[in-house]
């Protein structure tokens, strides 16, 4: 939704370099890939999961929820600056999410194929509760916490196929 008072502004590498809040919420220049820039920035997820995965798993989450905190604030400025609350180039949400799915399976390509497909799946689908989120709660906090609920339905799914792998012989 546009401000009234903003004007709109196109997202581009000088707005990315102009700033370091816009850097990280056009997700180091993901966000502005020409076609599904959510899921290109879903991608740079992986290395930043890669720079947690060697702390234990408590120090993981906390860095994803200083990152979290963060990103509301790098979101909302950005968001402002394009006079977009919620900008498709704006994807800082989706790499903090997506990073925090991997934290929360088992390591390898299946499960980190899995792990992006359906966070993209509830990202893009976007089930109650998360289209109701979307719809209602604006600015920083509203970019991430949709981003986070469908972070969280992947994880739920998720931890239900690793008990059952876990299951078999």
């Amino acid at each position: 939704m546009a401000n009234k008072n903003a004007t709109l502004r196109a997202p581009d590498w000088c707005l990315l370099w102009s700033h370091p809040l816009h850097f990280l919420s056009l997700g180091m220049g993901t966000g502005l890939a020409p076609t599904a820039p959510g899921t290109v920035g879903s991608l740079l997820g992986f290395p930043l999961f890669w720079l947690l995965m060697g702390l234990p798993v408590w120090q993981q989450h906390a860095s994803l929820l200083v990152l979290f905190l963060l990103g509301i604030w790098c979101c909302h400025v950005t968001g402002k600056a394009l006079g977009v609350s919620d900008h498709g180039a704006i994807v800082w949400d989706e790499v903090v999410a997506m990073a925090w799915v991997l934290v929360s399976v088992p390591v390898g390509l299946a499960w980190g194929l899995a792990a992006f497909g359906l966070f993209r799946l509830f990202d893009i689908w976007k089930p109650f509760p998360i289209a109701w989120v979307d719809a209602r709660v604006k600015g920083g906090l509203g970019v991430m916490l949709d981003d986070v609920l469908a972070a969280a339905m992947a994880i739920a799914v998720l931890q239900v196929a690793k008990g059952y792998f876990d299951g078999l012989p």
